[in-house]
């Protein structure tokens, strides 16, 4: 996410580092760098042209310019502005004081509309909520198929009336469903073109029109860049929008959408997609996100991946096992499964302060070692998994026979496990307060 543009502009920051003292001069100079880095990134070029004014203007200040960390100062008012570039605060979904609370979602064919109305709807389902997705699109083959297969997926009703109903007759007959059958959630799944045209804008109008939805979310793929941010501007005019989802961010690496919509059209962005999976949708945070660009880390949305990945029960069993030294090859294994909930290692990881894009590329994470290392652990005798220790040159030939790996890769794991092992009776005898700091009321994990 964002690689060129944040190895960019860390080129840019180094310049600023590099001098003790800055001049005017210096500053102007640094900021045709992030100007040049920002057109690249496919950014707006009436939003780099304000962007870069107002943090100079702020950046030549009196302030700046005598304090004793120069180059910091601009770091953060490079942060602030992109900040608020993309809204300074998290822009939540409306909820309808009176249930049910009706989305309406719209967007070009392939930016990911249906695919994205099932995880919306699937998030809200995870927080108590009983959503119901509706088959709007009459048009395109398979629609409704998909919209269906999704929903026996994800276990979330799907209201359909076929392909020969008017659109705004199955939106007006899902929302009465919704109603009678207890669900406080609509999404409505309309039809998508190739391209805007005048057919596509009247048929949401009438939908709009007819059953006043809460919010009119436009969803919108990141990786084309400029293109996305004229299509938000279109919808918008025509249609007056609440807010965008951008869906594969996961692959933009240069963040032009994410950074020129919210200031083009006025209207924020409030989901963003972040991978195949169906729980791979995020509340897009501006503030985060800007930390994120200058390769600060995203430490907020990695700590609230973990809460909701991990079982709060599972942590106190695993806390009470810590304190007895009793930790087993199979509570090793979990604690990796619990992580593997939280997304992918590469994403994970680019979540933390000072680590790079360009590093995590030439870094790639094996997600498959996981799944070796869960092989050798199930082809131990349950007595093995409890004391390793019992395990010998035959055992070790034969684990690796049964899990289809090697005799080295059994050492690798067995290696590993006792390093952690060790910690964590260091944790349980040196420092009992450090362990309920580690797991913490929320249920977290030291992993």
């Amino acid at each position: 996410m964002f690689q060129s543009l944040t190895d960019k502009l860390a080129e840019a920051f180094k310049k600023f580092r590099s001098k003790g003292k800055l001049t005017e001069a210096d500053v102007k100079a640094g900021m045709r760098e992030i100007k040049l880095a920002l057109l690249e990134a496919d950014v707006n070029f009436k939003v780099v042209r304000d962007f870069i004014k107002t943090v100079t203007e702020r950046a030549v200040g009196a302030q700046v310019l005598e304090s004793l960390m120069p180059a910091q100062q601009i770091v953060k008012i490079v942060n602030e502005e992109l900040t608020a570039l993309m809204g300074t605060s998290n822009a939540k979904l409306t909820i309808a004081s009176k249930p049910p609370t009706v989305v309406m979602m719209c967007g070009l064919q392939g930016s990911g509309k249906t695919t994205h109305t099932g995880k919306l709807a699937l998030m809200y389902k995870k927080q108590g909520k009983h959503p119901l997705m509706v088959a709007c699109d009459v048009y395109r083959p398979a629609a409704i198929t998909q919209l269906k297969t999704l929903g026996e997926q994800i276990d979330i009703p799907v209201f359909a009336m076929g392909d020969k109903i008017s659109p705004v007759e199955i939106a007006k007959a899902a929302i009465e469903h919704a109603k009678k059958n207890g669900n406080d959630m609509v999404f409505l799944d309309t039809a998508g073109r190739l391209q805007i045209d005048e057919i596509l804008m009247e048929e949401l109008r009438k939908i709009k029109s007819a059953v006043q939805p809460t919010e009119i979310l436009l969803v919108v793929n990141s990786m084309i860049g400029q293109e996305s941010v004229n299509v938000a501007e279109t919808f918008n005019n025509m249609l007056d929008i609440t807010g965008v989802i951008l869906t594969m961010l996961d692959g933009d690496t240069r963040g032009g959408a994410a950074l020129s919509i919210r200031c083009v059209t006025g209207k924020p962005i409030k989901f963003v997609g972040t991978g195949e999976k169906m729980d791979a949708i995020e509340p897009f945070h501006p503030d985060r996100m800007a930390s994120r660009i200058l390769g600060m880390g995203d430490v907020l949305s990695l700590i609230e991946k973990a809460e909701q990945a991990y079982d709060q029960k599972k942590a106190e069993e695993m806390e009470k096992k810590i304190r007895e030294s009793s930790f087993t090859l199979d509570d090793y294994l979990d604690q990796f499964k619990q992580m593997r909930k939280m997304g992918s290692m590469d994403q994970l990881m680019g979540m933390l302060p000072g680590i790079k894009p360009s590093q995590l590329k030439d870094a790639k994470i094996d997600e498959k070692q996981i799944d070796r290392m869960e092989a050798i652990i199930l082809s131990m005798t349950r007595k093995e998994r409890t004391k390793p220790d019992i395990i010998n040159g035959s055992r070790k030939k034969r684990i690796a026979a049964g899990s289809g790996t090697s005799v080295e890769e059994v050492n690798k794991l067995l290696n590993q496990f006792g390093q952690v092992n060790k910690l964590m009776k260091q944790m349980a005898s040196g420092n009992t307060g450090m362990l309920g700091k580690l797991f913490g009321k929320k249920g977290r994990m030291p992993f």
